[in-house]
């Protein structure tokens, strides 16, 4: 079983950044909306271990409780 990966792991964080911004360019708020849900089940998918997603969902409810 795998667990989730929390340290710092993406080769080109700013790079990434930059690409999730332009993601939502130009888009509306509902649009936006849709195209973080898309890109959530698309890296769900691609992740595709059922234990590892509940942890990471448990991380992002925590992370939003603590702001």
């Amino acid at each position: 079983m795998s667990t989730l990966n929390t340290a710092p792991n993406l080769a080109k964080p700013d790079d990434f950044y930059e690409a999730l911004i332009d993601l939502h360019r130009d888009l509306d708020d509902a649009q936006s909306q849709s195209a973080n849900a898309q890109l959530i089940l698309l890296l769900a998918n691609h992740i595709g271990d059922h234990a590892v997603l509940l942890e990471a969902l448990r991380h992002a409810r925590d992370g939003a409780l603590r702001k």
